[in-house]
């Protein structure tokens, strides 16, 4: 496994903090390639998800450490970006939740863990399961993944190797060959980038696609805090050609850009 390899750089405990930093910055620098090369797998996984999600299914990760941390955290920011439902995208992590903030010991070497964890949510044909694993080894994703194809559903997976396990058991595997890390086999570095990158491609492109985006803007975003509502009120100023006291009466009175939108053209 590449992400296995040894770092190309040695002695990093003699190297001063600039130099630390540099090297880090530099093989950053390599993950956009590596994502470019694997953007033919990612869009056939984008068509399957938009096909699922469009007829009412649902869009699962599943993954262990920080594969799954990844997964968890996309899945946390599609209903506040794209005014979706809770449980439209849900992430899993081997050792339940509170792995999410602590370490669980042994809890992505249960081949069988997965499935059950996806037995809570009813899963069903409808769905698709997305396994992350940086090594593409992880037992906890192979296993979620033979089971959801066994029992009829759509796969995909990230994974940061070639020729992985994790892949062959994915119907759509998007592979993102990173290479050694600058701390040997540290895949919380390049490989989790790589997979925050395409964890973002995938949900921004699936809901674009499914009309929760117009022209450029998020429509259908949440107004959740301030930030959000004064972001709000400048898509309407420049969509309508309005002041900001107008926009903000709408926004108040229909509770969405898309609303506001639709009902100040409606009259």
């Amino acid at each position: 496994m590449t992400t296995e390899s040894p770092s190309e750089f040695n002695d990093l405990e003699t190297l001063p903090t600039a130099a630390l930093l540099a090297g880090m910055n530099q093989v950053d620098q390599t993950v956009p390639r590596a994502v470019a090369q694997a953007l033919p797998q990612l869009a056939a996984l984008v068509e399957a998800t938009v096909a699922r999600l469009g007829a009412g299914g649902r869009l699962f990760y599943i993954g262990a450490g920080t594969s799954g941390r990844l997964g968890i955290l996309d899945a946390s920011e599609c209903p506040p970006t794209f005014g979706v439902p809770q449980g439209v995208v849900i992430g899993l992590i081997a050792g339940g939740d509170s792995a999410i903030r602590k370490a669980v010991e042994n809890a992505e070497d249960d081949a069988r863990q997965a499935w059950q964890d996806l037995q809570a949510f009813d899963i069903n044909n409808k769905d698709i399961v997305v396994g992350i694993a940086a090594s593409g080894r992880t037992p906890y994703v192979i296993g979620g993944l033979e089971q959801a194809r066994r029992h009829g559903l759509a796969t995909g997976c990230i994974v940061c190797n070639a020729d992985s396990a994790v892949a062959a058991a994915a119907e759509f595997p998007v592979e993102v060959v990173t290479g050694p890390e600058f701390v040997t086999g540290s895949t919380r570095l390049k490989a989790g980038t790589a997979q925050k990158l395409v964890l973002n491609m995938l949900t921004t492109a699936t809901f674009i696609r499914l009309g929760r985006v117009k022209g450029n803007k998020m429509v259908d975003m949440q107004l959740s805090n301030a930030k959000l509502v004064d972001r709000g009120e400048r898509m309407l100023m420049e969509e309508l050609r309005i002041g900001q006291p107008k926009a903000a009466e709408l926004l108040e009175l229909h509770g969405s850009v898309r609303a506001a939108l639709a009902a100040y053209h409606g009259h």
